[in-house]
């Protein structure tokens, strides 16, 4: 309030004026608005009493004849009528039977908890209550032969009330905005005589602020000889002194400035109330703000998240033991980049004047007053700031390599050992089957075969996910989704996921088989992550061209899925390292090491997603029309998903043959 409050004498006498004005308007207003509104309310009430108990009779009579079809001309009927927006009967648990509207494709909208109370139990005359999302209704029971079945229930449309309200508060408003006015203009020439003899100080104090270094500003010339032209006096003699003090100052603010400017570190200085007071330009840029952002907002206010907690706590904990805090380690997001998680290392340390300590009127200063144990209170706060996300990324990064490594060869050695007992039990079985068996337990056997023979394919895919070969080959794709297809039979089963497969061609392909593998199970792993209650796989193989070159021949390899999608911030982010959204069961590592093998054979990847949020607002039949264009007809079915992700793929036929040549001829 007190920054709101007019400095100068005229504009103070003009505000006063108009304040007090606008307190008394504001006062008849609120009483002529509070008398008007009960009056509606309680018109608004009768009618509504008066139009349920309608409503009631009306259906009573339907559902004695157990003419529920006729429930809904009857409730059309009621909001012909312009004072009702909606009406609708439900059972006495709260089920609608009938709605007014019938637009509306997810349902009926469900009573809420101020409606419901009124179910139990019923009222037998109508009731008249306040709902906080609906505003004023009315509910009244509905008797068949003195028996409740149902009740009835009327929203109100008070717009036309409302009108006639705003109609008569505006028209007053008009004529006190006139008053105002009048009295403001007649202030405005009662205080243009009051101000003049300070008007020629204030005009040359502003030029002195805007530019300090002008000479031809003090000076002030003034001819009176009352208080004003003695307070110009003054203020020419102070201006005199604080030019000398600032020539002073000027070279040494000059040598701070261009080591702030220039240190390839973010430096910061905070007040008291934990406000910029000071920053360079290496330090804006790592929070990807402006410095003028940063000045005079206060640490909360640039980081609203738990970064701008931990930093302030820690920047009160100097301010009150006056001890440094150094290499405090923050983790958090950028302010304008919420899905961007940095680490900084902090130290902070305690700036001190010599002004900062308080003296007694002796000039002493007293004891536990403003001191520490270090010294007396700091003034400031200064901060020196580090981005090391890169740092400790790549230590995770090395971290999480060897545990892969780790688990790697530890489920290649399982698979391995895995294999002995399973050629001893196809064996066993083998020999089992040339038993004369009756017809039953015959089958019972091929079952058992086939099973057997499942999971010694899954065994084999997992060794061969660890010997990789380290030359490329001739590969077919579509067989390669087959197999990583198989290694995720049981858990596709199990959430209950179609997949429907198109591989029109039956093209080869030269490249690493173990890389290509190993990328295809990254995108149906994240698609089967995607569709954890159930959806739709789409596999695509198929001869074709680069979007970009169309001279360079290739495979083009489609991967879709109807499942949550993702936003486009998320999309941007995909192919990051360490970026994921699966929290704790996810690395960050899968799609940047799928980019990685991408790169490697000189393909490209084109990705799509639409999420669920997004989708829920298309309307059924079209809304994803140019997602189903886009994901080049991998929907199989003839229906377009209405939310999923899909990852399009383009080989070149010689993309590994030409990096090889490369490698050999360098």
């Amino acid at each position: 309030m007190r920054h709101l409050f007019p400095r100068s004498i005229r504009w103070q006498l003009i505000w006063g004026t108009a304040l007090l004005q606008c307190l008394l308007v504001a006062a008849v207003f609120g009483y002529v608005y509070h008398q008007e509104r009960d009056s509606l309310r309680r018109r608004t009430a009768e009618r509504l009493r008066y139009q349920v108990h309608l409503l009631a009779g009306a259906a009573s009579a339907e559902l004695r004849e157990q003419h529920l079809a006729h429930l809904q001309s009857i409730l059309e009927g009621m909001v012909d009528t312009p004072s009702i927006r909606a009406v609708r009967i439900t059972d006495l648990s709260g089920y609608t039977l009938a709605y007014s509207d019938q637009t509306g494709k997810a349902g009926y909208p469900p009573l809420s908890a101020t409606e419901r109370q009124q179910l139990r139990p019923p009222s037998t005359a109508a009731n008249i209550f306040d709902d906080g999302d609906h505003g004023m209704m009315a509910a009244e029971e509905i008797d068949v032969d003195d028996v409740p079945v149902a009740m009835a229930w009327v929203y109100p449309d008070t717009a036309e009330d409302q009108i006639d309200l705003s109609s008569i508060l505006r028209s007053a408003l008009i004529f006190a905005l006139l008053a105002i006015a009048a009295n403001a203009l007649f202030s405005l020439l009662l205080a243009r005589s009051v101000t003049r003899p300070l008007r020629g100080l204030l005009r040359g104090t502003k030029l002195l602020i805007r530019d300090p270094e002008r000479s031809d500003v003090f000076p002030l010339k003034t001819g009176s000889l009352n208080e004003a032209g003695e307070l110009t006096r003054s203020f020419n003699t102070m201006v005199a002194a604080l030019k000398e003090q600032r020539a002073g100052l000027n070279e040494t603010l000059a040598l701070l400035d261009s080591m702030l400017a220039n240190a390839p570190i973010g430096f910061a200085f905070f007040d008291r109330k934990m406000r910029y007071v000071r920053m360079n330009q290496f330090l804006a840029e790592m929070d990807h703000l402006s410095i003028g952002h940063h000045l005079g907002r206060t640490v909360r206010e640039v980081f609203p998240s738990a970064v701008g907690v931990e930093l302030t706590a820690a920047i009160e904990r100097v301010f009150t033991t006056g001890e440094p805090v150094r290499d405090l380690e923050i983790h958090g997001e950028l302010p304008g980049m919420p899905a961007s998680q940095r680490i900084w290392l902090t130290s902070l340390y305690p700036v001190r004047t010599g002004g900062d300590r308080p003296r007694d009127q002796r000039g002493s200063a007293p004891q536990g007053v403003g001191d520490t144990e270090s010294g007396p209170q700091p003034r400031w706060v200064g901060a020196v700031m580090v981005d090391a996300t890169e740092r400790k990324l790549s230590e995770e990064l090395l971290r999480r390599t060897e545990k892969l490594a780790a688990t790697g060869q530890l489920a290649a050695s399982i698979a391995h050992e895995i294999n002995n007992p399973l050629e001893a039990v196809t064996n066993l079985l083998y020999l089992l089957h040339q038993q004369p068996l009756d017809e039953e337990s015959r089958h019972y056997t091929d079952m058992a075969q086939q099973e057997i023979s499942r999971v010694s394919q899954i065994t084999q895919q997992t060794l061969r996910f660890y010997r990789q070969s380290s030359k490329p080959t001739l590969i077919n794709p579509a067989d390669v989704l087959d197999a990583v297809l198989e290694l995720h039979h049981g858990r596709s089963n199990a959430a209950k996921i179609q997949t429907f497969r198109r591989y029109r061609d039956a093209v080869e392909l030269f490249a690493f088989s173990g890389e290509v593998r190993q990328l295809f199970a990254n995108l149906i792993g994240n698609a089967l992550d995607a569709m954890p209650n159930g959806g739709r796989l789409f596999l695509s193989v198929r001869a074709s061209q680069d979007w970009y070159q169309p001279e360079v021949q290739g495979v083009r390899i489609t991967i879709a899925d109807t499942g949550s999608g993702m936003t486009e911030a998320i999309r941007q982010r995909i192919f990051e390292p360490f970026f994921t959204t699966k929290e704790i069961t996810g690395t960050g590592l899968g799609l940047w090491i799928s980019s990685e093998i991408i790169a490697k054979h000189q393909g490209t990847v084109r990705v799509r997603s639409r999420p669920a949020a997004e989708a829920a607002g298309k309307s059924e039949g079209n809304g994803n029309a140019d997602f189903a264009a886009e994901s080049e007809r991998s929907n199989f079915s003839g229906k377009t998903p209405e939310s999923g992700t899909v990852f399009m793929l383009f080989f070149p036929f010689d993309g590994v043959a030409d990096q090889v040549a490369a490698e050999v001829e360098g």
